[in-house]
């Protein structure tokens, strides 16, 4: 299978998306491992974590290290919030709508000042970290939790860069369809 076609499945395989699966609570969650797995297995993270990295890759230049570092440091910063017990109201509702709001920048090809761009990132990144912290059990061990949804995070980004690079030249217009993807799986998100 060409990666176009693997890139297609995959966006297709968004669009029957259910609700915030990333969320913890269900078995044993303690640890690095666990951190790490928290991004990768909620369709709703993993879909917002990607987003990024593409549209960071599309976009190009500054944009490719700033939209990815302004969403990490400011899902660290959130995490923490959460972890102190910090509120935070409509973090399911924050993180559709950041799903929605990517998608629709890839697929309209928006590409804004950098500074813009990199703002909608890091605003989105405060409902994604705030709930990765919110909702870590109290046995958990923060820092290497912490750390494993960190680089789970990181490593999305990067994959969603990769895409960029690879399908930006060669089908432009699969990035666009992707876009639309994501777009649609976050209205399921919000639409639970």
């Amino acid at each position: 299978m060409t990666m176009i076609k693997r890139i297609g499945l995959a966006g297709a395989a968004s669009l029957v998306a259910g609700s915030a699966f990333a969320h913890t609570g269900v078995g044993a969650v303690h640890g690095f491992t666990a951190g790490f797995s928290h991004p990768l297995f909620g369709l709703d993270h993993l879909t917002a974590m990607v987003a990024v990295g593409l549209w960071a890759g599309l976009v190009g230049g500054k944009a490719r290290f700033a939209y990815p570092a302004a969403f990490v440091a400011t899902m660290v910063a959130a995490g923490l919030w959460g972890m102190s017990g910090g509120t935070l109201p409509g973090v399911e509702i924050g993180i559709g709508v950041s799903v929605v709001a990517l998608g629709l920048a890839i697929a309209f090809n928006i590409a804004p000042p950098v500074a813009i761009g990199t703002a909608v990132c890091a605003l989105f990144a405060i409902f994604h970290g705030y709930a990765h912290g919110a909702e870590l059990p109290e046995n958990a061990g923060a820092l290497s939790y912490a750390a494993g949804f960190v680089l789970a995070t990181a490593a999305l980004h990067g994959l969603g860069l990769v895409l960029a690079t690879q399908i930006a030249g060669r089908a432009p217009r699969l990035a666009r369809f992707a876009g639309g993807a994501m777009a649609v799986a976050g209205i399921a998100f919000l639409a639970g």
